[in-house]
């Protein structure tokens, strides 16, 4: 007996429905960052940052924005502001206005 795979949960790469579950994880990110109640946390940033990590590996602008302006603004270390910083300078070049306003404001 034939299973068949519903070819619209299977991503190019073969494993199943990644795309939205990517997706999903940046939504949550976001909407924890920008609750006013939740979004100065400490613990809610370290979870919505690393919600963001993988999509922001991935190359989504949105994901590298606002996890380069986390990691700049409250993360204590020099390694992780660097990588704050090279990530918000992708964004910017991908043409993320708030990317670029946050670079400009820390080189000045």
């Amino acid at each position: 007996m034939k299973f068949r795979t519903n070819s619209s949960s299977v991503t190019p790469s073969g494993s199943p429905a990644e795309a939205p579950k990517k997706r999903f994880s940046l939504r949550v990110a976001i909407w924890l960052l920008d609750n006013p109640r939740l979004g100065t946390n400490p613990s809610i940033k370290h979870v919505a940052g690393h919600l963001l990590k993988q999509p922001a590996r991935q190359g989504v602008v949105l994901a590298q924005s606002r996890l380069g302006q986390l990691m700049c603004r409250d993360c204590g270390s020099k390694r992780d502001q660097r990588i704050g910083q090279a990530l918000l300078r992708n964004a910017a070049r991908a043409g993320d206005e708030s990317a670029q306003q946050e670079l400009n404001k820390i080189e000045d």
